[in-house]
């Protein structure tokens, strides 16, 4: 079969066998096989050629749309590859400083105030040094505190709610986001760096707070003297001070490019499955089978679901859905991902405090959404 240059109306069933084939294995395999979880950039590339392919949409436009989207912003030469790369050479050059100046802060402040303070910042900041540096820094910062386990893991749990939340606001944030701007770019939206944060942070801030808030009263203690037990470098865990080299910072913006296209990719191979059978789904039905990104990053199903052709209610509904879902688990949230790894977190013991605060957060949300997904 040629390439398709315009999508039948009704489903051709080779096609749609074969997308549905690759959406399961993009959405189960991750989560079952430790080589895929661990190599997912080249599986998802692999995975939105073969989208590409069954569905026939190949072009030269394509191919530029996919090497363009991790280093741009519409017209602006600058995207989240730069972001993360840049910002990651900075932390290893200055990863000594940086753990000082947290061990500073902490000391002069209560946990409680520090805490609050720590997964409010985080979730600001996500959207600007983008997600994946926010995450390195979180999970440093965390690793230098003196918390029990149950304490860090519930203080990392949350504090990757924030900062996935927060990630959407900018086109610098996360893959999601990118992806986000990049399929709204056209008409009628004509998405731009501004349009996250224009339909996002009504939601979205409010959460962070709330998350910080949840963070100050559950984690929150002190000791006989009101402060963090550490006061210098020399009580920072070894393995925190320069845990990683120039290599691996450039390796992993290399990643996020490589992820990104993937996505681009993965999005327009799985683009007749969405104007066959999502785009006539209500969004109160969209917003609840989101859930499944608490298996598979968020970003990926932006790629699959966001159109043009939704309304902006469903955009908000599925945008705030996944965002969600995406803390429940390790593999929903690059986030998660990051810290995780670092802190050496098992998909249980996220489980036990991931999934009860997201179910929790998804019924507050669908409520405070129904005004505007009823319309």
């Amino acid at each position: 079969m040629g390439p398709l240059t315009v999508i039948p109306d009704e489903p051709v069933w080779g096609i749609v066998i074969g997308l549905v084939i690759v959406a399961l294995l993009v959405l189960i395999l991750p989560f079952k096989i430790k080589i895929i979880e661990h190599n997912l950039e080249l599986f998802f590339l692999v995975m939105g050629i073969i989208a590409v392919t069954i569905s026939g949409q190949w072009s030269l436009e394509l191919i530029i749309d996919a090497l363009k989207a991790p280093v741009m912003i519409g017209s602006l030469p600058i995207g989240i590859f730069q972001a993360v790369l840049i910002f990651g050479l900075l932390l290893y050059f200055f990863d000594r400083q940086f753990n000082k100046f947290v061990l500073t802060i902490a000391n002069r402040t209560s946990m409680k105030i520090f805490i609050f303070l720590l997964i409010l910042i985080t979730g600001l900041i996500s959207s600007i040094i983008s997600v994946i540096v926010t995450s390195v820094l979180l999970a440093e910062t965390v690793a230098a505190l003196p918390l029990n386990r149950q304490g860090r893991i519930r203080l990392i749990v949350i504090a990757c709610f924030a900062a996935g939340f927060g990630a959407i606001l900018t086109p610098l944030g996360e893959p999601m986001s990118t992806i986000l701007v990049h399929k709204l770019s056209g008409l009628p939206y004509n998405a731009g760096f501004s349009f996250p944060i224009n339909h996002f942070a009504i939601y979205v801030i409010p959460g962070i707070i709330a998350f910080a808030l949840l963070g100050m009263i559950w984690i929150g203690r002190k000791d006989k003297t009101g402060k963090l037990i550490a006061s210098s470098t020399t009580d920072l865990p070894k393995e925190s001070l320069h845990s990683e080299n120039i290599t691996s910072v450039i390796i992993r913006a290399v990643k996020v490019f490589a992820f990104v296209a993937a996505l681009v990719l993965l999005g327009e191979g799985l683009k007749p499955l969405v104007t066959w059978f999502l785009n006539s789904l209500l969004a109160s039905a969209l917003y609840w089978i989101n859930s499944i990104s608490t298996i598979l990053d968020n970003a990926t199903l932006t790629a699959i679901e966001i159109n043009p052709g939704m309304a902006i209610s469903q955009i908000t509904a599925v945008g705030m859905s996944l965002l969600i879902a995406g803390g429940m688990l390790i593999p929903g949230n690059i986030p998660n991902i990051v810290a995780a790894g670092r802190l050496k977190i098992n998909m249980k013991e996220w489980a036990i405090i991931g999934v009860p605060i997201g179910l929790a957060t998804m019924v507050i949300y669908f409520i405070a959404l129904l005004p505007i997904i009823l319309k």
